[in-house]
């Protein structure tokens, strides 16, 4: 999908679970219309063009909406499962209160031991 895409994902293509994931995405979305897949790990000039470092790229999902907002970790993932009518519940659900705190932190932590056993820490 070119840039004209409505929402850009910036993610880490050197993860095979991202990737997986990314392609999971897609086959829920219908092909995911609307969504362009930037690579962090190729496109540093332009993460930093909209402010993002590219060190916090790799541990973080990075969304930018239609507005030109971005948004990153958990939110990012909420904005994009609630574009899937299937995965729209589960958007609900990790945006609790209660549960969204512990959620963000599990992620975080899950991001650093990736990238660790990946050499890919800094």
């Amino acid at each position: 999908m070119t840039d004209q895409a409505t929402v850009k994902v910036y993610y880490d293509a050197a993860c095979p679970i991202c990737r997986r994931e990314r392609r999971r995405y897609e086959r829920l979305a219908g092909g995911a219309p609307g969504v362009a897949w930037i690579d962090v790990t190729r496109h540093a000039a332009r993460l930093r063009e909209r402010g993002i470092d590219p060190r916090d790229a790799l541990r973080s999902l990075y969304v930018e909406d239609e507005r030109g907002r971005l948004c990153n970790g958990l939110d990012a993932y909420i904005l994009l499962m609630r574009r899937v009518p299937v995965l729209r519940p589960l958007a609900w659900v990790i945006g609790l209160p209660g549960l969204k705190p512990l959620l963000a932190w599990g992620y975080r932590h899950w991001v650093r031991r990736r990238l660790a056993r990946q050499g890919r820490l800094d």
